[in-house]
């Protein structure tokens, strides 16, 4: 399971492990329990736990691949819109950082070997990261 359901707690421990433009960032937390968890968060965005933290990039990749996104109202099993009509790309990038899913699940519902998968998600992350880049080159921080 790639997100975790609990919710933020304030006697944890945290950093920033990655921070980028507009406000968003990856906090990795220590818990009492000594776990580690790094949380996605971003303005106007409830903010999801991840126990890995290369999913917690890539759903910061998938995040603005789509120029943002709400998960907030699209119920337990449902995806945003703004990933939908992204393209096949970044909706397997998105089921990615989804509990009980991995590389061969989403290789599977496309029928695609995990290959195609990888090079979706290198995609994803290239796009993400020439957004941010060109965003930089604006001066927006």
């Amino acid at each position: 399971m790639s997100q975790t359901d609990r919710p933020a707690r304030t006697d944890e421990a945290e950093s920033t492990y990655e921070a980028y433009i507009l406000g968003v960032r990856i906090v990795e937390r220590t818990t009492d329990d000594g776990d580690t968890v790094y949380r996605f968060e971003a303005p106007h965005h409830e903010g999801v736990d991840f126990e890995d933290p290369e999913m917690a990039t890539l759903y910061a990749a998938v995040y603005f691949d789509v120029n943002g996104f709400q998960e907030a109202g699209t119920g337990e099993r449902g995806v945003p819109p703004e990933i939908i009509q992204a393209g096949r790309d970044t909706l397997a990038a998105y089921f990615l950082t989804q509990p009980g899913t991995d590389v061969n699940w989403v290789a599977s519902f496309y029928g695609v070997k995990t290959s195609k998968i990888e090079r979706y998600v290198s995609w994803v992350r290239e796009r993400a990261e020439k957004i941010r880049e060109g965003a930089a080159e604006r001066g927006v921080e």
